[in-house]
Order: structure tokens, then sequence, then C-alpha cells
């Protein structure tokens, strides 16, 4: 009889297990339970069951980062993993490397979470919507090459506004990694396009899933080139639609939306044309009448009219000229009555006289200022004399 530890018969159990290539790739659908994700590791901890059995799970972070929802108890899953054995305990686990929601509950709660994130984000914010182009030389389109969606958006745009140049960047619009190619085709086409327009046909809720990828719709938002979404029928909504500019309630539908009908322009263009002729047309006619009523049978009349006109502005000049010519005539007047007022010959003639020293422009103002033999000027109102300083006092 053999012998063994407890760590020797855990390690080869494990060795056992491990060693199964069998469970070294599997996939396994079950319920989540017990579900705890350890925020300061990011590894999902949980257990998978079905109405029989569980068994525990480990998602390392690794993995987990990658994971486009956040697991939730009671959600439907199927997982990639791998079967190992957890030597210290002794009990064997799953470690999960891949997780997709399985049935319409989990991919519905897959769907809000993914939605949530981005709203917060702002991804969908109406700010970020761009306008469409009134008049598109080059329209991009991402579909698949060889179904009917891409035969419809050329037909509706042939039809519609051939001036237009469609360029297809092929894509399949569902199964695992449609999501992925759908995005870097949009990456493909901005810059070079003036519109995208990206779409399917209608289908089910797992048809249309990859048009809910969180990749997807960053791509779509993210592009500086207006993007339609174009995806299923009117009643299906996806993450990419509220992530596009423009949401299309069917392909055809987005090919109407991104160019306009060159017959409606025409028509239009036409409408206006009539309504210019008329309005010049009325323009003439008004005109005719103002020219009719003139009395252009007796122009003498007219000239009556124009001259009487004249003359009363003339009268109405003279009139203004001569009111203000008196008024500053007037004030003239009263300047020059103060001016006389303070003239020195005003002064001098009341006796007195203003003496200079020879020579010199200023006044004498003081006595002390001379001395005995300065010439003077003396200076009265009526003349000039000349004088000498004899003495003085």
């Amino acid at each position: 009889m053999i012998s063994l530890t407890v760590s020797q018969l855990n390690r080869y159990v494990k060795s056992v297990v491990e060693g199964d290539k069998k469970l070294g790739d599997v996939y396994i659908k079950g319920e989540v339970s017990n579900f705890t994700n350890h925020y300061r590791s990011g590894h999902f901890y949980f257990s998978l069951k079905d109405e029989k059995s569980a068994v525990k799970a480990v998602m390392f972070q690794s993995h987990a980062a990658d994971l486009p929802f956040m697991p939730e108890n009671g959600m439907k899953v199927l997982v990639k993993a791998s079967v190992g054995v957890f030597e210290r305990d002794g009990v064997y686990q799953l470690y999960v490397t891949d997780m997709q929601p399985d049935g319409m509950g989990a991919m519905a709660a897959a769907y809000e979470q993914r939605k949530h994130r981005l709203t917060e984000e702002g991804i969908f914010d109406p700010s970020r919507k761009k306008p469409l182009p009134l008049f598109p030389e080059r329209i991009g389109v991402v579909t698949s090459e060889t179904g009917a969606v891409f035969r419809d958006i050329v037909n509706v745009l042939s039809r519609r506004w051939p001036l237009a140049t469609v360029i297809l960047s092929p894509a399949p619009v569902q199964g695992d990694g449609a999501a992925g190619i759908l995005a870097q085709c949009i990456r493909t086409l901005d810059g070079k396009c003036d519109v995208i327009i990206i779409g399917r046909g209608g289908g089910s809720a797992e048809d249309l899933w990859q048009f809910n990828d969180e990749g997807l719709a960053r791509a779509v938002a993210a592009a500086a080139t207006p993007v339609i979404s174009a995806v299923g029928h009117e009643t299906d909504t996806t993450l990419c639609d509220f992530a596009a500019d423009v949401r299309a309630p069917t392909p055809s539908a987005g090919a109407e939306l991104a160019a306009p009908s060159a017959e409606e322009l025409y028509s239009r263009l036409k409408a206006y044309g009539h309504y210019l002729r008329r309005s010049g047309e009325g323009t003439l006619i008004g005109m005719r009448e103002a020219l009719d009523s003139i009395e252009l049978a007796d122009p003498s009349a007219l000239l009556l009219k124009k001259r009487e006109r004249l003359d009363f502005y003339i009268k109405m000049l003279y009139n203004n000229k001569r009111t203000l010519l008196e008024r500053h005539g007037s004030g003239l007047a009263q300047r020059a009555q103060r001016l006389d007022g303070l003239s020195p010959l005003r002064v001098l003639a009341r006796g007195y006289a203003a003496v200079y020293k020879a020579g010199e422009a200023g006044a004498v103002a003081s006595a002390a200022g001379l001395v005995p033999g300065d010439e003077l000027d003396i200076r009265f109102h009526d003349g000039e004399v000349k004088a000498k300083v004899w003495q003085i006092k």
C-alpha cells in the first residue's frame, strides 16, 4: 500500500487534470453566482452553476480587463476556460479566458451596461453630432459586399444623386470578430469621404449583436466624417445608432439621408425661377404705372411744380443765412465794445501817458528804473514826444 501526503495527492490530481488535453480548452454554459470583482487585483471570482451542479471559476485581470461587460449574478454566460486544480485547497476550478452573454437576458444586461458607460462618457451627447453635407461628392459605405444592402444603397444613390462616387469598404455584418472589422472600415474611410453609411439588413438580436460592440461605437463617434447608422429595421436600435451622427431606420433610408434628390432640387429651382419672373414682372408693372401717372403730356406743369419747390428752398436758405449773419453780427459788436473798453488808448485819453525808454519795447513801470541822461519816448493818446531825464526825485 502506498502512503501519500495531502500535498502529494493534490499535486498528483492536479497533474492528471491539467495533463488532460480535453480539459485544456473547453466551452461551458452556466449561470453566474457568487460573483466578486476584486478591485485591487482586477480578478473576477465567481461560480458557474446549472440546475444540478456548480463549479468555481476565476478570470484573471489580464483577461477581465478586455471584457466588454460586467458579469452579474444570475447572468447566463458562455465561457472559454481550462480546467485546473487549486493545489492548496484540493479543489478544481475553471480558469476563464473569455466570456460572452448567453441568452436574451444576459445580452440585454450587457447592452444596458455598455450603453450606460458610454452615455456617462458623453459618447452619445447630441452636442458631438456633426451635420450631414448638403451635396456630397464621395459617399463611403461599410457593409457586406455580397448582401442586398449595398445594392439597395447604390440603387437609391444612383437615382437620387448620380453625381456622387460610392466607395465600399466591405466587412462582415455578423458573427464573432465582425465588430472589429467594421470599426477598422470606419477608420479607413474617415477623411476620404464626405459622409459614411454603416449598415446591414434586419435580423435577430444575436444577428445585430456586433453593432452593440463598444469598440465599434467608439470608432463611429470618433470619426471626423459624419456617419449615418442604418442597421436593421425601424424598431431595431443598437449602440452604433446612438454613436452615429444620424440614425436611419433602414439602409435605403440611410442612402436617402446621405444625398439630396436631384429631381427635387431641379423642381425647387424651377419654382424659384417662376417666383423671380413673377416678382420681376410685378415690379416692372408698378414702375410703368408710376411713369404713366406723371403728366408727360404737359411737361410745363411738372416744371412749374419743381420751380415752386426750388423757390421755396431758396427763400428758406436766404432767411436762414440772414438770421445767422444777424446773430453773429450782434455778437461781434458786443465783443468789439468789450475790447474797446479794455484798450490802453482809452486810458491815455483821460490824461495819462505811457513812458518808454528809448530803444526798449516795454513801458517804464517805476522811476527807479531810470537814471539822469536816459532818453525817453512819452506817448499820449494823440501823439508822442521825445524827452530826456534831467533829475530823479
